[in-house]
């Protein structure tokens, strides 16, 4: 095929080469929740399965089914990013925090663990679009679940950044630790393309780079800082000038 005539497919919505190492990533992704989500269905034939094991695995099944269609979601989102426009407004960051953090809390239940709000006293309010934002903070806490090893509270916490002309919007968890070279290699290209972190392995960085398209498109961007148990990975968004002509 000559190269003119890879262009115009691509232009047409075709595949090229270059997509497919894209599309490996993405089915790696989906593959974890996919074999659970068999795994437990299988399982739940069993018919040596009390009633009290037969709900936790239902309930298993529903969660990890939403957590791998908020990631479909996310990819479809994301591919037509450049074709779609997305309103900005003032948003409390403080209150999208709480309510990502209610919408995973069965999720962080069914597995033992918790996940809290950091209080803020003071009042902000971010540039942005609800949806997007949310998307990436519901990304963020999926794999802060996924890839924490300890039983410490997984934290949201919004605060002002920048001097005050952004806002910063960050997830901690506690998962194992990354290597500080491997950890510059991600930080390098973070939100731009997949990376696997040998020290989380079942991660290819594809909800990473769709949380990074998610925030340039809003203007702002995504970013980590590495912990000695773990890491918080943040996003940056413009601070609203409102409260302050108020």
């Amino acid at each position: 095929m000559k190269g003119s005539d890879v262009r115009t497919n691509h232009e047409q919505g075709g595949l090229l080469f270059s997509d497919l190492p894209f599309l490996v990533t993405a089915a790696h992704e989906l593959k974890s929740p996919l074999s659970l989500v068999r795994q437990l269905a299988l399982g739940l034939e069993s018919s040596s399965l009390d009633s009290a094991e037969r709900e936790r695995m239902v309930q298993q099944i529903i969660l990890t089914s939403e957590r791998a269609l908020r990631l479909t979601t996310d990819l479809s989102r994301s591919s037509r990013l450049e074709d779609s426009m997305f309103d900005l407004e003032p948003i409390n960051p403080q209150q999208l925090c709480e309510e990502v953090a209610h919408e995973l809390t069965p999720l962080y239940a069914a597995r033992g663990r918790v996940i809290q709000v950091a209080s803020h006293r003071r009042s902000m309010l971010v540039v942005a679009n609800y949806d997007l934002l949310r998307r990436i903070m519901l990304n963020f806490g999926d794999n802060a679940l996924h890839y924490t090893d300890s039983t410490e509270p997984v934290q949201l916490r919004a605060r002002i950044h920048g001097g005050g002309t952004r806002i910063r919007l960050g997830v901690r968890d506690y998962g194992p630790a990354v290597p500080k070279d491997t950890w510059d290699r991600l930080h390098a290209s973070l939100g731009t393309g997949t990376q696997t972190l040998h020290s989380r392995p079942q991660s290819s960085g594809l909800g990473l780079y769709v949380a990074g398209q998610f925030a340039s498109a809003m203007h702002g961007h995504i970013g980590a800082t590495r912990h000695r148990d773990g890491a918080t990975f943040y996003v940056d968004i413009d601070a609203s000038t409102q409260l302050s002509l108020l």
